[in-house]
């Protein structure tokens, strides 16, 4: 199943309009495909929501990453950077966690 994690805590949302937005795009891939596919997938049909929504989207954005005054070899890639201010990770698992959730 397909899940957004800015559903979880849906009272101190920042940009509620975006948010809602989003979530709807993940509902409607969620409703038409059901559960069982890859991440992928559902990235794939996500960003023919979003393009048919007009929603603004980066798809696999990287970050560079820094440690201790040293860039990283490897990036952070952000699934999707949606409206240029929110990432947007996909998941498939049966429930959100903690450990899915990084604030």
């Amino acid at each position: 199943m397909i899940r957004c994690n800015i559903c979880v805590i849906m009272e101190d949302l920042i940009y509620k309009d975006e948010c809602y937005q989003i979530i709807g795009r993940c509902f409607e891939v969620h409703n038409v495909l059901g559960h069982g596919f890859a991440e992928v997938i559902y990235k794939d049909a996500l960003e023919i929501e979003f393009l048919d929504y007009d929603i603004y989207f980066e798809r696999e954005k990287g970050y560079p990453v820094n440690y201790k005054n040293h860039r990283l070899k490897r990036m952070f890639n952000a699934d999707f950077v949606v409206f240029e201010k929110i990432i947007l990770e996909v998941k498939c698992v049966k429930a959100i966690t903690d450990e899915h959730i990084a604030l």
